[in-house]
């Protein structure tokens, strides 16, 4: 059985597209066309399912169709609408190149350590409903509520899961 913390979220699918089972990916992160995985993983009624891929193509800079084993008509791909997709971590942690792109989502259930304040807990959730995308960190009953920026972060151990933050004075 997958668990949550082996995966992290990189989109939503869409809607169909088509009547061959095609569906429409709108994501986040394209690290599925990046790092070689044969498959993504939905959440289908609260249970982390994947799905093995058989054929994706970019639509724009942040969609894409695809096309899973089995899901070979509508009816099926209509089923697969509104549906949570993730990527497995096993899979972006063997990935060994220096300029990959993290998301934010990939944070979640890191702890975090500040070079000032030291260690402020574990990343909860993200926050991205406002124009700024927020760390909600937890540690015990003190919660932080952190800006997410590449200005702040000097370090990731993507093994350890260690958020290395340099945090402005004041903000904690």
């Amino acid at each position: 059985m997958i668990k949550e913390s082996e995966v992290f979220k990189i989109g939503k699918l869409t809607r169909p597209h088509g009547i061959k089972g095609e569906v429409n990916f709108a994501f986040e992160n394209d690290i599925f066309d990046r790092v070689e995985c044969p498959y993504l993983i939905c959440k289908v009624n609260g249970i982390f399912v994947p799905f093995f891929i058989e054929e994706s193509r970019f639509k724009g800079k942040d969609t894409a169709l695809i096309t899973f084993e089995d899901i070979d008509s509508e009816e099926k791909a209509i089923r697969m609408s509104g549906l949570e997709v993730y990527f497995p971590r096993k899979y972006y942690e063997e990935e060994n190149d220096d300029d990959i792109e993290y998301s934010w989502n990939f944070f979640i259930e890191f702890t975090v350590q500040d070079k000032h304040a030291g260690l402020l807990g574990t990343i909860t959730a993200i926050d991205d409903k406002t124009i700024n995308t927020l760390f909600l960190i937890q540690n015990g009953d003190n919660e932080h509520i952190i800006p997410a920026t590449e200005d702040f972060i000097e370090k990731i151990d993507a093994k350890k899961k260690i958020l290395y933050l340099n945090l402005p004075e004041g903000l904690i």
